[in-house]
């Protein structure tokens, strides 16, 4: 029975997290929010994978963990972001994109959930990527321009519902007799991001933008290919001869 619960435990601990993020950011604790965040990455991560190795997974871990992700990764990320940059904008265009962000998600892990093929990538950017980007880039908000943070947070929304194809990572699982790392694993990850809030979310920010970067590269190299194809193939078209019109 307590095996059972793990699982469904540390998602709602991912869900605990997201919330206490929003309440950090309306309290004027941009870093810490942050790390609330990418600490329910974690989470997130290991959640199905403990249910893996324990052979615990049900309809009811899954709904719950998407219904979480959309406060931790959709709504809580959205937050950090107005509260920091888009306050000073116009509240229309504030309040829309920072609606959009938290709907497109929610879209996203709906369309996650009726998928039922099993293939290795996701489709759509991922929106624990996405929520982990927009929460840590909003603390360069002295560094980069409002327009492009604006920006940004429209292009990571449209991302996750797009049907770019992002690696998936699930495959890789946790041994039934390696679960007891996990709460360590989760422990060491709390107390570093404490000790290092100012500068630990922005170190990670780096390898989360390069992971949504990745799968529009990779979309470009697919279809880039077929193009040339198509065009060499109109290049190699032979021309019709060009009849005379002059009289036999």
């Amino acid at each position: 029975m307590i095996a059972k619960s793990i699982p469904s435990l540390l998602t709602v601990g991912n869900l605990f997290l997201g919330i206490v993020a929003i309440i950090l950011i309306f309290n004027e604790k941009p870093e810490m929010a942050a790390i609330m965040v990418l600490i329910a990455m974690l989470l997130d991560g290991v959640d199905g994978r403990v249910a893996r190795a324990l052979n615990v997974q049900s309809e009811f871990g899954k709904e719950l963990d998407s219904l979480s992700d959309v406060i931790s990764f959709g709504v809580a990320p959205a937050f950090i972001m107005y509260v920091v940059a888009f306050q000073d904008l116009s509240p229309a265009l504030a309040w829309i994109v920072t609606a959009l962000f938290p709907i497109c998600g929610a879209l996203r892990l709906a369309r996650f959930n009726v998928i039922t093929s099993n293939a290795g990538y996701f489709i759509g950017l991922p929106i624990p990527a996405a929520g982990g980007v927009l929460a840590t880039m909003a603390l360069f908000k002295d560094e980069i321009p409002v327009s492009i943070l604006l920006t940004s947070t429209i292009v990571l929304s449209l991302l996750m519902v797009s049907t770019i194809r992002y690696p998936n990572f699930k495959k890789v699982g946790i041994p039934r007799n390696a679960i007891w790392v996990v709460p360590i694993i989760i422990i060491v990850s709390i107390v570093l991001g404490v000790y290092f809030e100012h500068h630990l979310s922005k170190i990670l920010f780096v390898p989360l933008l390069i992971y949504a970067l990745y799968g529009l590269k990779k979309n470009v190299d697919r279809r880039l290919p077929k193009r040339l194809r198509k065009r060499g193939k109109m290049n190699d078209t032979p021309e019709e001869p060009v009849k005379s019109e002059k009289p036999a």
